[in-house]
């Protein structure tokens, strides 16, 4: 008999939500982990401090007030690395404890160290602080994570060239500072750093930001990024690096097209690799990508039928919450347990940048391409009232309903709380509702979500004067 039901690799939000799972169905559940503290990328280095930085930029700057009252505020002098980093580590210290907690009440085992597979069922921890453990189990699932990818050309040991985890650490706030790569983290410490008066530049090989946003919100984004001083530069690599060994002499930069940009400090973000190595997956028959990511069916079982594989290891689209989701899934399948074993048809996109942006469902590229009619609804936050109460005055919602049945097809949102707001468009979007829910939905006055019901009107407007 096996010592578990279930052992996980990784206590992420994916490891933590599939071990809770487990748990509740009765199963017995221990969770290997080999850092000193639970949580993973999201908790410690990625997605709950990066968010927390963002808001900590926005209070630091008086970005938000800045003319909301006729008073211009800046960003106070005696600003800090230490000011810039409390409100972080308090926010991850409390995600830290709630994680423990949670694991606790639902009876799971948590084991330090480093995790391996021996074979399918059998899984070697190794810690320098304790004796070599074999936890064998029925079902293995491997929630590693990733770490940034590193490319050869940077000298990441000097303080002052950066990953996207590094960053979390650097002693003092950068006087200027070059981010190479404009996904989604590139663009949020883009816009977190340049919150704080700091000059920014960002350098993308793609012509643009974040392709998969619909192009009208891209291309919104970059403006609002360019309005907040970041200087964009598309269609361009960093061919160079040259690190002087003077502290206090800049870095220079040599782009592929002959700029040269000198600056105190630069964050690569050039993607992720998932954290498989030294596993043994390959070794068991499990198959692997080229940066690591794990190969894994709908079900989130990987070729081997007893191991399955979830979040970030598993690649696109590397979110906590879709990493929750697919940890779910994974252990209902393979302890056969509900009847929904597969993710949501939509899924929510939430990026942090100044402003935010956030989605669900089809963009307009993509109807085009799969020749899908539709209409476009648009409501600003300039001629929303709690948009102008709150200074945001440029936002936008917007929204597409197929021309002929209304049934809505896809949301966009930029601005004041993108990623709150998302969420009634996805839930119309999974009920599969029209302009009609929007239309006869009473919503509070004054609020942004009263921007659904002026941009469902506008659609309907739009398509009666195409009529006319």
């Amino acid at each position: 008999m096996a010592d578990f039901d279930l052992v996980v690799i990784g206590s992420g939000p994916a490891g933590e939500w599939g071990a809770v799972r487990a748990a509740m169905a009765g199963k017995r559940v221990v969770v290997v982990e080999r850092e000193s503290v639970p949580g993973g990328t999201a908790a410690n280095t990625g997605t709950i401090p990066s968010k927390t930085l963002r808001e900590t930029a926005l209070h630091l700057s008086g970005l938000k007030a800045r003319g909301l009252y006729s008073v211009e505020t800046t960003l106070r002098h005696e600003a800090t690395v230490s000011d810039f980093l409390y409100r972080e580590r308090r926010v991850k210290n409390i995600e830290r404890e709630r994680i423990l907690r949670n694991l606790a009440h639902h009876g799971v085992e948590i084991v330090r160290g480093t995790g391996s597979l021996a074979d399918a069922h059998t899984v070697v921890v190794k810690s320098e602080s304790a004796p070599e453990r074999r936890l064998t189990g029925d079902f293995i699932l491997v929630a590693t994570g990733s770490s940034p990818y590193r490319p050869p050309l940077y000298p990441f040991g000097d303080p002052r060239v950066h990953d996207s985890d590094e960053v979390l650490d650097i002693g003092q706030l950068p006087r200027s500072l070059v981010v190479v790569g404009g996904g989604v983290i590139g663009c949020e410490y883009a816009c977190m750093f340049a919150a704080l008066g700091i000059p920014v530049t960002l350098v993308e090989v793609k012509p643009e930001l974040l392709p998969f946003l619909d192009d009208e919100m891209s291309a919104l984004l970059g403006q609002r990024m360019e309005a907040l001083g970041i200087r964009l530069r598309f269609g361009l690599t960093v061919e160079k690096v040259d690190v002087p060994s003077a502290p206090d002499a800049p870095v220079r930069l040599t782009l592929s097209s002959g700029e040269t940009l000198d600056t105190d400090q630069v964050l690569v973000a050039s993607g992720r690799s998932a954290n498989t190595k030294g596993l043994g997956l390959e070794a068991l028959g499990v198959k692997v990508g080229s940066r690591g990511q794990v190969e894994v069916d709908p079900t989130f079982q990987t070729a081997v039928p007893h191991v399955y594989a979830v979040g970030d290891v598993v690649g696109f689209p590397a979110l906590a919450s879709t990493s929750m989701e697919q940890a779910r899934i994974a252990v209902e399948h393979a302890f056969g347990l509900g009847n929904t074993r597969t993710l949501a048809t939509v899924l929510p996109y939430g990026i942090y940048t100044i402003p935010e942006v956030s989605m669900a469902g089809e963009t307009e590229e993509a109807l085009r391409k799969q020749q899908v009619p539709y209409v476009v609804g648009r409501a600003s936050f300039a001629s929303n009232p709690r948009g102008q109460i709150i200074g945001d005055t440029h936002g936008l919602l917007k929204l597409l309903f197929h021309r002929e049945s209304l049934k809505l097809l896809g949301v966009h949102v930029l601005g004041e709380q993108a990623s709150e707001l998302v969420h009634v468009g996805l839930t119309a979007l999974l009920t599969g509702a029209t302009t009609q829910l929007f239309v006869e939905t009473c919503f509070n006055y004054p609020t942004l979500s009263e921007a659904y019901k002026m941009a469902a009107i506008n659609a309907l407007d739009q398509l009666k004067q195409c009529t006319v």
